[in-house]
């Protein structure tokens, strides 16, 4: 099944994109107007987190969302057949250099991201990274996709530019048996998910809805005395994205519980208020109802 798809797929990235995006066009139509997608988690989603909002606006934001959806469809499967070139001018870093001048100083990072613009590209930070003379390994945790053919494919695709994608039941061994081999990591976390069963949170007001947000992160990277940076994403124009990155901790363990999370949350918030368009509002972010302490 693996080995057909990827058959079936691979054709396509060897379109430019401008030619991908006359698919996503078409793509946008069918997920929107036809088999409307979890339009009904959208529109709920968007409904509660955006009351004061006008109906009309809304239904822009939505529309908006879906080609954004499409778009992030066909540019993942761009990563099939895309040079390095093309993707250092597509996917812009600004203020890597903070990762490089914390992995000098011999410090792991750990790197708040969400599902936010094209996540999938965010891992050629590798080719703007300048860590010369450290061992650095740039990871990404991930959890396992039910359909195994997919899950192969996608962890093909996120290792285009040399990364290592860590499950999520594994990420600490894997870091910690990383770090015994003289490797300095610099790891992005999905922090924004539903948390599974069982996932310690804390219960934070989020877009002005009670959300339990995930708290994993932050003690992973306080047991392992990691710097945490917050990956600002910025869709500037089709098939142009920017990632600013913004520091929360020098050192995660040196902080009050829950601190790091907070100003995540916080930062998440401001980016999806800027362009709420390119947050994965398919998401059931709330399907478990949460109660703020008082």
């Amino acid at each position: 099944m693996e080995k057909l798809l990827y058959y079936l797929l691979k054709p396509l990235a060897f379109l430019p994109l401008r030619a991908l995006y006359l698919l996503s066009d078409f793509i946008y139509i069918i997920l929107y107007y036809i088999i409307r997608y979890r339009k009904r988690v959208v529109d709920d989603n968007l409904r509660q987190c955006f009351p004061d909002m006008t109906v009309g606006r809304r239904k822009a934001v939505a529309r908006q969302f879906y080609r954004n959806f499409a778009d992030y469809i066909f540019e993942t499967i761009k990563l099939f057949h895309i040079s390095d070139r093309e993707m250092e001018r597509r996917m812009i870093f600004e203020n890597a250099e903070v990762i490089d001048r914390l992995v000098a100083e011999d410090r792991s990072v750990a790197v708040y991201f969400s599902h936010c613009g094209n996540w999938e590209w965010a891992p050629s930070i590798t080719l703007h990274s300048h860590t010369d003379g450290v061992r650095t390994a740039f990871c990404q945790v991930y959890r396992p996709l039910k359909n195994r053919a997919f899950d192969s494919l996608m962890l093909m695709l996120r290792s285009r530019f040399g990364s290592v994608s860590l499950p999520k039941t594994t990420v600490l061994r894997r870091l910690i048996a990383l770090r015994r081999d003289g490797f300095i990591t610099v790891t992005g976390f999905m922090s924004d998910q539903k948390p599974s069963h069982g996932d310690p949170t804390l219960p934070l007001l989020f877009l002005g809805r009670p959300t339990a947000f995930i708290t994993g992160t932050e003690e992973l990277a306080r047991r392992m005395k990691m710097a945490a940076v917050y990956w600002d994403m910025y869709k500037d124009s089709r098939g142009y994205y920017r990632i600013v990155t913004r520091v929360i901790a020098g050192d995660v363990s040196e902080t009050a519980p829950g601190e790091v999370t907070r100003a995540y949350a916080s930062m998440l918030q401001d980016t999806i208020m800027r362009n709420p368009s390119i947050w994965l509002w398919t998401h059931k972010r709330w399907k478990i109802p949460v109660t703020l302490p008082r």
